[in-house]
């Protein structure tokens, strides 16, 4: 009886990602696509003069280099994990964005305004937050609507 209990709290803990629950099969693909999002809408602005010039004045090595290639890698890493499609390394991709550029463009320890220290601390713990999503997907992956699924069934 104890291992009963046991097996369904593994399976609750595990999020039921490969099962076929309407909340899993729904709810997954929605919260991808909400964490994901945000990278693919801001992506493009990596690779106009005003990104790589904000990004300059944040003090980024080699902006007009680094500053679009954060770009191709968030662009890259949010529509991997919004499709679903090569997820744990989209996610992957997205954690390679999020660390240095949480870093360079959200040093709240740097300045000394407290309104926009406390506003930087804010961006920088959301990024932090950031993280935890794509290190979830990482290990859970995309779910059961996907194409990796999709590509996992044949």
């Amino acid at each position: 009886m104890n291992t009963s209990i046991a097996a369904r709290e593994a399976r609750g803990a595990a999020g039921d990602l490969g099962g076929s629950g309407a909340w899993t099969r729904y709810l997954v693909p929605l919260g991808r696509a909400a964490f994901a999002g945000v990278f693919v809408v801001f992506a493009p602005g990596d690779f106009t003069p005003q990104g790589v010039a904000f990004a300059a004045q944040q003090g980024v090595p080699l902006p007009g280099v680094l500053v679009p290639l954060a770009g191709v890698i968030s662009l890259a890493g949010g529509l991997s994990v919004v499709l679903g499609y090569r997820a744990r390394a989209g996610a992957c991709l997205l954690m390679l964005f999020l660390v240095p550029v949480t870093y360079w463009m959200h040093n709240f320890w740097a300045i000394r305004d407290p309104m926009m220290a406390q506003m930087q601390f804010g961006f920088f713990m959301a990024n932090v937050s950031r993280v935890g999503g794509a290190l979830l997907i990482a290990h859970f992956g995309a779910g059961p609507l996907s194409l990796d699924a999709r590509a996992h069934r044949r």
